[in-house]
């Protein structure tokens, strides 16, 4: 992939937030999200915008070229907006380190291998293309699924986003839970909120059968919080906790939590079978119908840092 823009790397600049940017407005909202993100962290922020390569004629077969002079200016639009958009989003957003970069590339491939040196990837939960808002629905999952680093998936809010409430986390005690743990208390430290850990007990949408002592796994449920709380709150003292041990399917509990909430912080893989499923089909399913921000953090991330 080559870069066409910004300061010209042959990758996404490392560090920092990167934000995916096609135009649309799930892509607005993520900006403004990264921008206040990055005041936060006091990182610097990247707006990305992948061309894909044009498709020539070969004898052989079809081959990939560069973009085309309207794709060009069509990319450089597009970016030229996104850094208005990032720098109109607060009074403090120009004194962000902010760069625009264009890459040539297939889009996920593209986003998942600058995940690789990014401290967060950001994109909204759809975007335009040629299947209409289908595009970036794609997009969101692959990088749910693959990045490696925290993946934030933002929608268009409706109305002001409440500053005051929480910091929603799943927990299930599965590695990529202990991930999200560290990053959910930094979010929530950052932000000066409570913090509500949520672990949801049933993996399908039963009622307790007959002789099922429910109590005993309710118990269970808080010694998993204790767990893996305890050590996070010691570094955390000023983040208040709730704990809520519910029994229900894990999407369901979070996204009627989510209602109450300000961000939503789940792991991308947990406890299961196959691909270990729990966390890996909840952040799926909460990432399509949530209606606030939701981070995604895969099982070994370095983005998460000591609250200072």
């Amino acid at each position: 992939m080559e870069p066409l823009g910004g300061d010209r790397r042959q990758n996404a600049s490392p560090g920092g937030i990167l934000v995916g940017v096609d135009g649309s407005a799930e892509s607005d909202a993520a900006i403004r999200w990264a921008t206040h993100e990055a005041l936060m962290r006091r990182t610097r922020l990247t707006l990305v915008h992948v061309a894909p390569p044009v498709v020539g004629s070969w004898p052989m077969g079809p081959v990939l070229t560069e973009i085309n002079a309207w794709q060009q200016d069509n990319a450089q639009h597009v970016l030229d907006q996104a850094l208005e958009t990032a720098r109109a989003s607060g009074p403090k957003s120009r004194l962000l380190d902010m760069h625009t970069e264009i890459l040539v590339s297939s889009l996920v491939p593209t986003l998942v291998h600058a995940s690789e040196s990014a401290e967060m990837v950001v994109v909204g939960s759809r975007g335009t293309g040629a299947l209409g808002r289908v595009l970036l629905g794609s997009v969101s999952t692959g990088l749910v699924h693959h990045a490696r680093c925290p993946v934030a998936v933002i929608r268009p809010l409706r109305g002001e986003p409440d500053g005051d409430a929480p910091v929603l986390l799943g927990v299930d005690g599965s590695p990529a839970s202990e991930a999200a743990t560290a990053l959910a208390f930094d979010e929530a430290a950052r932000r000066r909120v409570d913090l509500v850990a949520l672990h949801a007990w049933s993996d399908v949408a039963v009622f307790p059968m007959l002789g099922m002592n429910w109590h005993r796994f309710e118990s269970q449920g808080h010694e998993v919080l204790a767990e893996r709380l305890a050590g996070w709150q010691e570094q955390y003292p000023e983040v208040r906790v709730h704990r809520h041990v519910v029994c229900d399917q894990p999407a369901r509990s979070l996204l009627r939590e989510s209602e109450r909430a300000q961000l939503v912080v789940v792991g991308s893989r947990g406890r299961g079978g196959i691909a270990s499923t729990w966390l890996g089909s909840v952040s799926s399913a909460v990432a399509q119908s949530a209606d606030v921000p939701m981070l995604v953090v895969p099982g070994a991330t370095t983005a998460t840092r000591s609250h200072p």
